[in-house]
């Protein structure tokens, strides 16, 4: 008898799920996602792995995942540990037979998946790609080498070539000898080491983690607000919730799947508006993809110093600069704003993380890696291909053939001429902010 083992990873939710669905094919089915407590620890550059905003936003999509997997009468295990001794001790007390996971590409990733594997020498692993809104068996290209370096060329081959495959319905297990467990507890921030944090009433962001939100925001935001025909002429925006559609976070811990989004915007396009607006979501879904295949690609050099280019650049590593530029209080007043909104919230438009990135690397000449950390620690919306891909692309080590530089003073005249949101992020915080504590 097959038993099948599901680990989530970061792709939590239970529609559209190809991996999911083919474990539910075994005779017996169950679940699992594993909080890792290094998740939570420093990483290389000394900066904390992943910080309160979005450490809470995963919990809450643990707790939507178990209700969905419940629905559907799929057991679902919520383990803390190392995944090598965790998983392994959950496998073994159900007889698992295979365990069906999906494929990530980067180091930690391949570490914990190879620690599993050492521990079950036995179970079958099987891996999927459940991310892309491009499959890599659809994508016109024999080897991940031949991907382009540029976006352009990537995007145009794509479009052409490659049909979006359709969004799977969540999957229900043929037979499951598994009895469901009692509710699963999800800790708090602060059995995770991590200070509490309150929602800063500014926030672009106020919206909880889980597939049900997701698809809350997505029906607002399509449907009753039609904010999609616009997009385009509001993606460049600063303050509030409606300038852009805010799916990142969803999408980056997966409990949002990029074809649902496609389709949905194909659906838009037929029955309200087909315009460049509408396209312009689907243009940003390509570049998450992008930068998934570079990193597929070029494996670890999207972490060395000198990124994919493996460039020579000489970088200063100043302490002072660090903790100004961290805390907002540079002597540029629009990277402070970006950045008292980052370390308030947890999130940060796409606007300002062009800008302060490019001031941290390029005008301060300092380890863009460093600035690549800090956003891994706070970004809500933290994915390890796209934060890191971007980095490169705005330190001039990574994908960007024009090389660009960004004048943030110029930029806040464009994009922030009435000085809105410079006002609305340098007045005094209404609370202390526990993210540098």
């Amino acid at each position: 008898m097959s038993v099948a083992l599901y680990w989530f990873r970061n792709d939590l939710r239970v529609s559209d799920h190809p991996g999911l669905t083919t474990a539910c094919r075994s005779d017996s089915v169950l679940t699992t996602y594993c909080l890792n407590p290094g998740h939570f620890d420093a990483g290389d550059y000394g900066v904390r792995r992943t910080g309160p905003y979005r450490a809470r936003f995963l919990l809450e999509t643990l707790t939507d995942l178990e209700e969905g997997l419940r629905a559907q009468g799929i057991p679902f295990y919520l383990l803390q540990g190392e995944p090598g001794k965790a998983i392994a001790e959950l496998a073994r007390t159900h007889g698992v037979t295979e365990i069906h996971l999906q494929k990530e590409w980067t180091r930690d990733e391949a570490r914990e998946l190879e620690a599993v594997a050492r521990a079950l020498p036995g179970v079958r692993l099987v891996e999927h790609y459940n991310q892309f809104l491009f499959h890599p068996e659809d994508v016109p290209y024999d080897s991940f080498t031949r991907i382009p370096e540029v976006f352009t060329a990537f995007r145009k081959a794509c479009e052409k070539q490659v049909q979006v495959r359709r969004p799977l319905a969540p999957p229900r297990p043929k037979r499951n000898n598994m009895a469901l467990p009692e509710k699963q507890k999800v800790p708090g921030l602060a059995q995770l080491g991590l200070p509490l944090v309150e929602t800063d009433p500014r926030t672009a962001f106020p919206f909880a983690g889980g597939w049900q939100a997701a698809r809350e925001r997505l029906n607002a935001w399509f449907w009753k607000n039609r904010r999609l025909s616009y997009y385009k002429h509001t993606r460049n925006g600063l303050v509030g919730t409606e300038y852009s559609s805010k799916f990142s976070p969803w999408l980056a811990n997966g409990s949002l799947s990029p074809r649902e989004i496609y389709w949905e915007v194909k659906r838009y396009e037929q029955e309200v508006v087909k315009n460049q607006d509408t396209y312009w979501l689907i243009f940003e879904l390509i570049w998450r993809d992008y930068f998934k295949y570079i990193a597929l690609k070029h494996e670890d050099r999207i972490f060395h110093p000198g990124g994919i280019r493996n460039l020579v650049v000489p970088r200063e590593d100043s302490r002072v600069l660090w903790l100004q530029w961290t805390r907002g209080e540079t002597e540029n007043d629009f990277v402070n704003a970006n950045m008292k909104e980052l370390a308030l919230t947890g999130w940060m438009s796409n606007r300002g993380r062009q800008n302060v990135a490019s001031y941290w690397s390029q005008s301060l000449g300092q380890d863009w890696r460093l600035g690549a950390a800090w956003f891994e620690y706070l970004l809500l919306d933290y994915d390890v291909h796209s934060n890191w891909g971007n980095w490169m692309y705005n330190s001039k080590v990574g994908n960007d053939p024009r090389q660009r530089s960004f004048n943030p003073s110029l930029q806040a005249s464009r994009y922030d001429a009435d000085g809105r949101f410079r006002k609305t992020w340098l007045q005094p915080t209404l609370f202390e902010n526990p993210v540098f504590s």
